[in-house]
């Protein structure tokens, strides 16, 4: 199926579940829809409905690596990392919780509805900036512009900067930027198909806070937003603190494992990636306990041994 069609498909089931008396949130999800497709969110919530993965959480997820999410691929969710994309910033990484924005090719009859609808509502023209204006502290701004570089540059520097100073986080564009010698002046995060000279251009606001489709993942609102050097993963609410567990006991084994490499007695294939000697083995084990502490470490080991 081609992307402007998933990207139709996916606004037509949208307006089908909306119900009558909710008709003016044509281009969002209802906060019923957002905890349906939402429902194993174990965290808050904002008050329509997207996830709020807690500051604190988020904060640890800044310390992981690409790899050390790749686990969630095992656990139904193997279409969650997008490559190939420029990166503002390579050496800062980016951290938030996604506020999603679909844009499509304009259409004349969509773009009147979408006008007489939001006039009805006495509303200003429906455009990007109606999102840009909702973010808040923590945000992500993901624009899926099905990857288009003639859609123009969807934010400029005055913009970024705004989305800057505002989330704190920054933004992941499948398509273009603008300006881009004015954006990176800012420490911000972002990612990018590639940067254009002219402004946003031929495009509508489809869906705000609704399912996108960046590369080949799918995002929805509230996904914890991890980009790095390698690229960016959009990771489900109920996954992270999963992720951040089992990251803490891979840091502590890197950490024990090149404190041996550094005594230059042993072969790697003697440590790593399990070591070989029992008693290095239990060396290890005592080292992981101390650094976990005793609940944590029998937190592990019930996981480790897995079900009986």
């Amino acid at each position: 199926m081609s992307k402007c069609l998933w990207g139709t498909v996916l606004v037509l089931l949208a307006a089908l579940l909306v119900p009558a008396h909710a008709q003016a949130q044509a281009f969002a999800w209802t906060r019923e829809q957002m905890v349906q497709y939402t429902s194993q969110n174990p965290y808050e919530r904002f008050p329509d409905g997207r996830p709020k993965v807690p500051d604190a959480i988020l904060e640890k997820v800044r310390g992981l690596s690409a790899e050390e999410v790749l686990s969630i691929a095992n656990r139904g969710y193997p279409n969650q990392f997008v490559d190939g994309m420029q990166v503002l910033h390579p050496g800062k990484k980016l951290v938030g919780r996604a506020f999603t924005l679909q844009l499509m090719p304009q259409r004349a009859d969509v773009a009147a509805a979408q006008a007489a609808e939001w006039k009805a509502k006495g509303s200003g023209p429906l455009s990007h900036q109606a999102a840009i204006d909702m973010l808040g502290p923590g945000d992500v701004l993901v624009v899926d512009v099905f990857g288009s570089m003639a859609a123009g540059g969807i934010i400029g520097d005055n913009l970024a900067y705004y989305i800057w100073k505002t989330t704190g986080a920054g933004f992941v564009i499948d398509g273009a930027i603008r300006d881009l010698e004015g954006i990176a002046a800012f420490d911000l995060a972002g990612y990018f198909r590639g940067a254009t000279p002219p402004a946003i251009r031929n495009v509508m606001v489809t869906g705000i806070n609704v399912p996108v489709r960046i590369g080949s993942t799918t995002v929805l609102p509230g996904d914890v937003v991890l980009g790095d050097r390698e690229g960016v993963y959009f990771i489900p609410p109920h996954l992270v603190k999963d992720v951040v567990d089992a990251a803490d006991i891979t840091h502590i084994h890197d950490e024990w494992t090149r404190l041996k490499f550094d005594e230059g007695k042993y072969k790697s294939s003697e440590i790593y990636s399990t070591p070989r000697d029992p008693a290095l083995l239990k060396e290890y084990e005592a080292f992981l306990k101390l650094k976990l502490g005793a609940e944590r470490y029998e937190e592990y080991l019930k996981r480790k041994s897995g079900p009986r």
